[in-house]
């Protein structure tokens, strides 16, 4: 069986288009749907959508379901999630020195 790379691991996990900037906006705090959708310009709602569901099962993001008309639906980070939140700290210094240059 072929041993799986923990770069090429974190990678699956927070390499897709959207997904970093995703978490971006979730380390700010929990949002809705919308609020999400606003804010990633560009993003159609399936792919926001399907990109949750992904985070979601990686236990990087949970997902809260209020029981109201219309229901509300919020996203935050896990545990797991915060951990992120160094490397994504890292990729912004390092691309705010390479504008800088």
């Amino acid at each position: 069986m072929k041993e799986i790379c923990p770069v090429e691991k974190t990678l699956d996990i927070i390499g897709g288009k959207w997904t970093i900037l995703i978490l971006r906006d979730l380390f700010s705090g929990t949002k809705r749907f919308g609020e999400l959708r606003k804010s990633l310009e560009g993003i159609s709602p399936k792919t926001l959508s399907e990109r949750l569901r992904y985070l979601e099962k990686e236990g990087i993001v949970q997902k809260k379901i209020y029981a109201e008309v219309p229901p509300k639906v919020e996203y935050s980070l896990t545990e797991r999630g915060e951990t992120l939140r160094s490397i994504i700290v890292t990729l912004k210094r390092w691309g705010e020195k390479c504008h800088e240059a």
